[in-house]
């Protein structure tokens, strides 16, 4: 067995101990500008120009390597915050991030205030403020804690009760549970229609701005549901790609387009295709014939005789309308000149036994 010298040993301890340190320890030219909170790092220095040419596994890693020594900078930047035991003292180690220092630009506007309905208008006027009330309340009826508003909630539903009080001055032969049917009814449509006011008002002021139009009731189609969805998702900085996905939902990020992506031809490699397309070109126009395109021709004349048929009915339609006016007023003229031919007899047949009598 050969004998292991101490200079060895204590020399590998402390190569070991520099890779350590090396792992840990970035040095560059000029120091990058962080802003720790949006955990974002800014590096002024120049990339080796040499190391970036081309594609291939030497510039993966020269990015791979700066990417690392990089992010090893803000994580020693995020240790020197002030940190602390979240939950209690078997917690995790959390730090406390500064107020960020860069405004990240946005795709869309950020969204407009809900314009104030009637009630927060006058309670704001007369001073009301709204008191946080608990959703359980005591039942002395059934001695337990029942919602306050709701299925089962705290007394029960009125209309649904048993016995029902008939109020002073009210018909004893009123049905009273029939009564508060129509009153629960009509409550539930006045509510409503506030509400589609509400939605109304702040149309009109412009301030309320929705996503789609959606029906307001709340019935919405899947076609509706889906363009909903794709807005919400790509209304982000990152258009969608750091956000949770719907159970059904496809694995690729929609597009603005609605999944439709414009193609183009590539620059340089299929020379044979776009030396036919320009010779294609040249001679459609240097032909003398033109190019037709049948069936839009054959469809432009259907459109043109359909449209002279259209025009030439409803001419008939007038023309058939002002003949009958006429002739209805041909027929009242007619009418009224044999009623006069027949009142004239009458009278003189009268005058002249009342002259033979005298």
């Amino acid at each position: 067995m050969a004998a292991v010298r101490v200079e060895e040993v204590l020399a590998a301890a402390e190569e070991q101990e520099a890779d350590k340190r090396r792992s840990v320890t970035v040095e560059k030219e000029l120091e990058l500008e962080f802003d720790l909170g949006n955990l974002l790092a800014l590096d002024r220095n120049p990339p080796p120009a040499a190391g970036l040419r081309g594609a291939g596994l030497r510039r993966e890693a020269l990015l791979r390597a700066l990417a690392r020594d990089n992010t090893q900078l803000l994580v020693a930047r995020l240790w020197e915050l002030p940190a602390e035991r979240a939950g209690g003292a078997g917690g995790p180690l959390v730090a406390r991030l500064p107020e960020p220092a860069f405004r990240l630009p946005r795709e869309k506007p950020p969204p407009r205030p809900r314009p104030p309905t009637r009630w927060e208008q006058f309670a704001r006027l007369k001073g009301i403020r709204r008191r946080k009330r608990t959703s359980l309340v005591w039942d002395e009826q059934a001695k337990e804690w029942r919602r306050r508003w709701g299925y089962r909630r705290a007394g029960g539903d009125p209309a649904r009760a048993w016995l029902a009080e008939v109020p002073e001055g009210a018909d004893p032969e009123e049905d009273q549970f029939a009564r508060l049917r129509r009153e629960k009814r009509e409550r539930v449509a006045r509510n409503e229609l506030n509400r589609l006011r509400n939605l109304a008002r702040a149309h009109r002021a412009g301030t309320a701005v929705p996503a789609a139009p959606l029906h307001p009731t709340g019935h919405q189609s899947r076609e509706e549901l889906g363009h909903v969805a794709r807005v919400a998702r790509v209304s982000t900085a990152s258009l969608g790609r750091f956000q949770p996905r719907l159970p059904k939902e496809p694995a690729e990020p929609p597009s603005r387009s609605g999944g439709r992506k414009r193609r183009f031809e590539p620059l340089l490699g299929n020379l044979a295709a776009e030396r036919s397309r320009q010779l294609e070109l040249l001679r459609d126009m240097g032909s003398k014939k033109p190019v037709l395109d049948i069936t839009r021709a054959v469809n432009k004349q259907l459109r043109q005789e359909e449209a002279e048929a259209a025009a030439a009915k409803g001419k008939k339609q007038s023309q058939r309308g002002k003949r009958g006016r006429r002739q209805q007023r041909a027929g009242r003229s007619s009418k009224k000149s044999r009623a006069r031919q027949q009142q004239r007899p009458t009278s003189s047949s009268a005058g002249g036994g009342r002259r033979k009598k005298a």
